[in-house]
């Protein structure tokens, strides 16, 4: 509610009486605005709880009224705080909270280093790499701060499977550089058996003959299978509207491949911000990510 003085002036007697009585009313109206409409006490930014810091690697002011959450390329059983000093170091002093959020693989990573893990194995763990997101960014939403999600490379389809399964408003806006929305079935299925695979000029999807020499390469492999085997274009479906997701695409992308005419036609209709670059998957992470962040978050880098 807005605040308007009221102006006091003297007459008589009555007006004084009625003058005090609307004093009084107003007054009351002032303090009942200081609260939500059901009486709960208005949210309060406090320092990190250990709980959420357990999850978390952070660079900040823990009181920021705004969290930037950084998800990673990968996958990786290196937790990515590299990517957070390199983030926070362009946005200090901004009074940005620069976050980045455990995985299962990064918790622990022994869970992709003893034996061949299966495809089903892989979607549990990723399932936990979300539930440990989403307890990350309802903590920050709850306090009534603003939540930006940054996901680069594979840490765009963790991002996609966020809003996939808690909402689109689980965070304020999103920006997600070098994604797909339906990754070619040969590329996932050939992840779900430990082998690389790659997109020749960005368009044609190669497999790799053999699997990954090594299990834990064979594993994260099939971590990476368990988010791209999804079709987020079905499960974005019942979501009228994107226009708080940036989206950026390389023509050329070799890792991930080019987002296809469907794929595009898809974040149209739902009014996404899309941005297309003529490089492949590293020269569109570099070249585009100072853009993507004025257009996402209007923070200049």
């Amino acid at each position: 509610m807005k605040k308007t003085p009221l102006k006091m002036t003297k007459f008589n007697r009555l007006h004084s009486i009625t003058t005090t009585v609307l004093i009084v009313i107003f007054s009351i109206v002032i303090c009942s605005c200081s609260n939500d409409d059901d009486g709960t006490p208005p949210k309060v930014i406090t320092e990190l709880s250990e709980d959420i810091k357990d999850l978390i690697y952070f660079q900040g002011d823990e009181k920021a009224p705004t969290v930037l959450i950084t998800i990673p390329g990968g996958p990786s059983t290196e937790f990515a705080t590299d990517v957070v000093d390199q983030f926070s170091g362009f946005l200090n002093p901004k009074d940005i909270l620069t976050v980045t959020v455990h995985q299962a693989q990064t918790l622990n990573p022994d869970i992709v280093a003893g034996n061949d893990i299966t495809l089903t194995q892989a979607s549990s763990f990723n399932t936990e790499s979300i539930e440990m997101l989403s307890k990350v960014t309802t903590y920050f939403k709850d306090q009534g701060r603003t939540v930006y999600v940054l996901g680069l490379s594979f840490g765009s389809f963790v991002t996609q499977d966020l809003i996939a399964k808690k909402g689109i408003d689980s965070a304020d806006k999103y920006l997600i550089v070098t994604g797909r929305l339906d990754m070619n079935d040969v590329i996932w299925q050939g992840a779900a058996e430990g082998r690389n695979g790659f997109f020749e000029n960005g368009v044609t999807p190669i497999v790799e003959t053999d699997p990954a020499l090594d299990i834990k390469d064979r594993n994260l492999n099939r971590i990476s299978a368990g988010f791209s085997m999804n079709r987020y274009t079905q499960l974005f479906n019942t979501i009228s509207d994107l226009s708080n997701v940036t989206y950026i695409y390389g023509e050329i992308d070799q890792a991930v491949g080019s987002l296809t005419p469907s794929e595009l036609q898809f974040l149209e209709s739902k009014n996404t911000n899309v941005i297309v670059g003529p490089g492949d998957h590293n020269t569109t992470l570099e070249n585009f990510i100072v853009q993507g962040f004025k257009e996402a978050f209007g923070i200049e880098l």
